[in-house]
C-alpha cells in the first residue's frame, strides 16, 4: 500500500475527517499519534498537522520531533500545528480577544498564491480555538486573513510549507476540500491512484503474497467488513479460505439462518456453528459495558480455536477490521483515547497460535462497500445496516438474560422491517433498537402495568465518525411505537434518541 500522506493526530475531533477528506481525493493517507509516528518516513509524500484540544502555552501541549519532516517533506499545520509552528519557530501565540469559534469568511487572499488558487475572496472557513497567531515565525507570510484573524493562513519562505488557523476537513469551510487538493496535487504532487479498482488488485496481490498456501479461518457475521474481506481472501487464495459464522445468540431475530442463506451460492466454504448457549453463560450477570465486550471477544476466540483445532494446518485468522476500529483503539497520552474495546484489534491469547489478516484495517465503511462493489457482492448485502459485534449485548444495557435477547430482538425486527417497508432503510445508516434498565407505569386495558421502555436509535452518517440523528416521520415512529407496545410483551413504552455524535456515540454501550 502507497502511504503517500502521513496525518500527525494531536487528538483534535477532527482528524479522522481530515483524512476523510484525503481520501476523498483518490489519495492514500494514515493517522499516526504525534508521539509515536512511523519510523520510517521515506514513502510519505506530505504530511498533515491535525487540530488538537490543548493550547501550545500550556506545559504539557503536544510537542512533536518534526526534524524528518519540516523542511524536508510538504507540511501542511492546521489549527493546533499552525499555533505551534509560530509559537516555538520566532512567532508568538496569545489567547485571543475575542471567541475565534464558528464560521467565517476570508477578507483578504494573497495574489498568485498556489494553496488558495480558485478561492473566493469571502469563502467560508470554520474556527475553532481560543489562542491566535498574533506574530508569524521566522520567514513566515501572511496569505490569507479573516475580518477578525489576521493570520488565518502563512506560509514559511524557503519550505513547502503552510499552515492555517480553520478547518478545511469539516463541511462548515466550503472551499476546504479545494485547499486540500491545491496542497497536496498541485504544491505536494501528491499521486490520485487510490481507488476501488486500485485497491481490490493491490490487496490480491499482498494477500497472495503474504498468506501463499496456508490455510485461513475467517469469522463472518453477515455484514458488510466481514463479507468484503471472504470475497477478498477468497479471490486470492480460493478453497485455502474456510469461513465460519458463529451464532453468538446475540443476532437479530431469525439472522442465523438468513446469513447462512445469504452466502448460499457466492463461492465461500461457510461452516455455522450455533454457541449461544456458550455467551449466554459467559455473560450471565455481567451488566458493565467493557467488561460484556471482552466476555464476548473471549467466547469467540475460544468458539474459533475450537473449530480452528478441527482443521488441519490452519495459520491465520482473518478478520473484517476496518479503520474507524484501528483509530479508536490507539491509546496514548494525549491524542485520542480508547473510546471502546474492540475485540478484533485486541490481539490473540498466547495458546491461539494464528497469525492475523485485515485486508481491510485501511478502509473506512464507505470504502469497504465501494470495493464490495467492485468485486461484484449484491448490492441489498453491502446496503446492509452496520450491527456491532458484540451484537444485541451491548443494546441491553445492564445483564443479558434470554428473555431481554427474545423481547429486543421482537422489538427490533418490528422496527427494521418497519424501515424497509416504508422506504426508509437506505436512507439511514444505523438504526437499531436499545433495552433499558427502566420499567415505567402504564395502562393497557383496565390494568395497570410496570413493564420495560425500548429506545429507538436512527442516524445518518457517511464513516460511523460522526453522526446524526435522523429525523423520521411522526406517522412512522408513532405506528412502530404501536405495533411495538401491541405485540412485544413485557414492553409498554416506546421512545426515540434524538442525540448526535459527538458527545453521544451511535450505540448506547
Amino acid at each position: 500500500m502507497q502511504h503517500n500522506v502521513l496525518i500527525l493526530d494531536f487528538g483534535s475531533q477532527y482528524t479522522q475527517l481530515i483524512a476523510r477528506r484525503v481520501r476523498e481525493l483518490n489519495i492514500f493517507c494514515e493517522i499516526y499519534p504525534y508521539n509515536n509516528p512511523p519510523k520510517d518516513l521515506s514513502t510519505f509524500k506530505a504530511v498533515i498537522l491535525s487540530g488538537s484540544p490543548f493550547s501550545v502555552r500550556a506545559e504539557d501541549a503536544p510537542h512533536p520531533d518534526l526534524s524528518e519532516i519540516r523542511g524536508k517533506k510538504p507540511l501542511l499545520a492546521v489549527c493546533y500545528g499552525a499555533q505551534y509552528l509560530a509559537h516555538f519557530s520566532g512567532g508568538e501565540v496569545a489567547p485571543s480577544n475575542i471567541r475565534e469559534y464558528g464560521r467565517a469568511n476570508l477578507s483578504y487572499i494573497k495574489e498568485n498564491e498556489p494553496f488558495l488558487e480558485n478561492i473566493s475572496n469571502d469563502s467560508q472557513v470554520w474556527m475553532s480555538h481560543s489562542d491566535t497567531i498574533k506574530t508569524l515565525p521566522t520567514n513566515g507570510v501572511r496569505i490569507a486573513s479573516t475580518k477578525d484573524v489576521e493570520n488565518a493562513a502563512y506560509k514559511i519562505e524557503g519550505e513547502t510549507t503552510y499552515a492555517i488557523q480553520y478547518h478545511p476537513e469539516v463541511y462548515h469551510s466550503t472551499d476546504g476540500k479545494q485547499m486540500l487538493e491545491n496542497f497536496l496535487v498541485k504544491i505536494a504532487e501528491v499521486p490520485q491512484n487510490f481507488t476501488p479498482n486500485a485497491f481490490v488488485e493491490e490487496m490480491i496481490e499482498e494477500l497472495k503474497n503474504k498468506v501463499k498456501d496456508d490455510k485461513v479461518v475467517l469469522g463472518l457475521s453477515g455484514g458488510v467488513d466481514s463479507t468484503v474481506a471472504a470475497v477478498l481472501l477468497h479471490k486470492a487464495i480460493g478453497k485455502n479460505l474456510y469461513c465460519i459464522f458463529v451464532n453468538n445468540g446475540l443476532l437479530r431475530k431469525n439472522e442465523y439462518d438468513s446469513v447462512l442463506d445469504q452466502y448460499k451460492g457466492m463461492g465461500l466454504n461457510v461452516k455455522g456453528v450455533d454457541a449461544s448457549a456458550r455467551f449466554l453463560k459467559a455473560l450471565a450477570g455481567v451488566d458493565d459495558p467493557e467488561t460484556k465486550r471482552k466476555a464476548i471477544g473471549n467466547a469467540f476466540i475460544e468458539v474459533f480455536d475450537d473449530e480452528a483445532n478441527q482443521l488441519t494446518d490452519v495459520k491465520w485468522l482473518a478478520q473484517g477490521t476496518i479503520y474507524p476500529d484501528v483509530i479508536e483503539s490507539i491509546s496514548v497520552n494525549g491524542p485520542s483515547a480508547t473510546i471502546k474495546s474492540h475485540h478484533n484489534v485486541g490481539g490473540l491469547p498466547d495458546f491461539m497460535k494464528l497469525k492475523i489478516v485485515e485486508p481491510l484495517r485501511m478502509l473506512f465503511k464507505d470504502e469497504v462497500r465501494r470495493v464490495g462493489k467492485t468485486l461484484g457482492i449484491d448490492a441489498e448485502l453491502l446496503g446492509r445496516h452496520p450491527f456491532p459485534g458484540p451484537g444485541l449485548a451491548i443494546r441491553i444495557l445492564g445483564d443479558i438474560t434470554q428473555e431481554k435477547v427474545d423481547i429486543l430482538q421482537e422489538v427490533d425486527a418490528i422496527f427494521i422491517n418497519g424501515l424497509k417497508e416504508h422506504g426508509l432503510y437506505d436512507k439511514v445508516w444505523q438504526a437499531g433498537a436499545i433495552l433499558l434498565p427502566v420499567n415505567s407505569v402504564g395502562v393497557m386495558g383496565d390494568e395497570r402495568t410496570y413493564e420495560k421502555v425500548v429506545a429507538l436509535r436512527a442516524v445518518e452518517s457517511t464513516d460511523g465518525m460522526t453522526a446524526d440523528w435522523v429525523h423520521l416521520p411522526y406517522d412512522f415512529l408513532m405506528k412502530i411505537s404501536n405495533e411495538i407496545i401491541n405485540k412485544v410483551k413485557g414492553v409498554n413504552r416506546v421512545v426515540y434518541d434524538i442525540s448526535s455524535k459527538p458527545p453521544a456515540t451511535i450505540e448506547w454501550e
